[in-house]
């Protein structure tokens, strides 16, 4: 047998650990490569477990405020009116958070933030009601109490009535209504603000009414009318109309509150417009006493 020379060897040797070199890089670069995917897929599965707890718990506070929506009910035909209206939105909003995936954040974000704005409602609705079941009961006691009194007084004071009525006369001019902050926002199917006319589903005229001692306390009438570019009349089929000086002139729309001398944030809603074009549209805003102020509307 033929002894190999050390010197080819030892050649032989380095050769061999220089061609395992590679292999054991690359077996290392294969491990560090597979602890990086088990980490990113660990961490995407629990991201996509907790959006889709969140989607879960949105599920669930929307359901409930459906819940809400459908159980309360007033005595109020216009009330009733607007809550069909938010009862469409909020199951609108459940079928579009059923059908949105929990991955999808920014729709996620969008839709609680609707949730909110309903929830905002629902709350108006409560404090609506309860003001108006209250100045009921409250009117309903004044009626009582005024018959009453005048009853007891009928033909005992006539002098005291013609003074009433002298300052009745001089009181009038300072009792009208007066009011600040009209602004007018146009919204989408989605119940967001939008300047699109091809977009815009309903009007919302916001305005407060101004602290006035000497006016009428108890239930008012406010009014809309609502002209598109063209200066015509936009209604929304409840035929709506009030007295306009001698003249009875008819509404967009309008809305009943209770007004107690203080001052008053409300909203009005013009609904059922089908179309809406390209252009300025001016609102004029009344009682059943004066006008309260305008506004105007740019659509693109």
């Amino acid at each position: 047998m033929t002894k190999e020379d050390p010197i080819a060897r030892i050649e032989r040797q380095e050769a061999q650990r220089k061609g395992k070199a590679p292999l054991i890089v690359l077996a290392v670069l294969a491990a560090v490569l597979a602890v990086a995917l088990a980490v990113v897929a660990s961490r995407d599965y629990k991201m996509v477990k907790e959006l889709e707890a969140d989607k879960a718990d949105l599920e669930e506070r929307i359901s409930v405020l459906k819940t809400d929506f459908d159980n309360l009910s007033s005595d109020y035909d216009f009330i009733n009116t607007q809550l069909d209206s938010s009862r469409e939105e909020v199951a609108m909003l459940v079928d579009r958070i059923k059908k949105t995936e929990a991955t999808n954040r920014k729709k996620m974000r969008e839709y609680e933030k609707e949730l909110g704005t309903l929830r905002s409602i629902m709350k108006s609705y409560l404090v609506q009601i309860d003001s108006l079941n209250t100045a009921n009961q409250r009117l309903a006691s004044e009626l009582s109490s005024s018959r009453k009194a005048l009853a007891q007084a009928k033909g005992e004071n006539q002098e005291l009535a013609s003074k009433v009525e002298n300052l009745a006369s001089k009181v009038e001019t300072g009792s009208i209504v007066k009011a600040r902050g009209i602004e007018v926002k146009a919204y989408n199917a989605s119940n967001k603000v939008t300047d699109r006319s091809s977009r815009v589903k309903r009007l919302a005229v916001s305005l407060s009414l101004v602290e006035n001692e000497l006016a009428r306390r108890g239930a008012m009438n406010v009014y809309i009318r609502v002209k598109d570019p063209d200066g015509v009349l936009l209604l929304d089929g409840e035929n709506g109309s009030f007295k306009l000086g001698k003249e009875k002139v008819a509404a967009s729309a309008f809305r009943e509150v209770d007004y107690q001398g203080k001052e008053l944030d409300m909203i009005i809603y013009l609904n059922n417009v089908e179309d809406y074009v390209k252009g300025i549209y001016t609102i004029d805003v009344y009682t059943d006493k004066s006008q309260l102020g305008s506004a105007e509307l740019l659509l693109r």
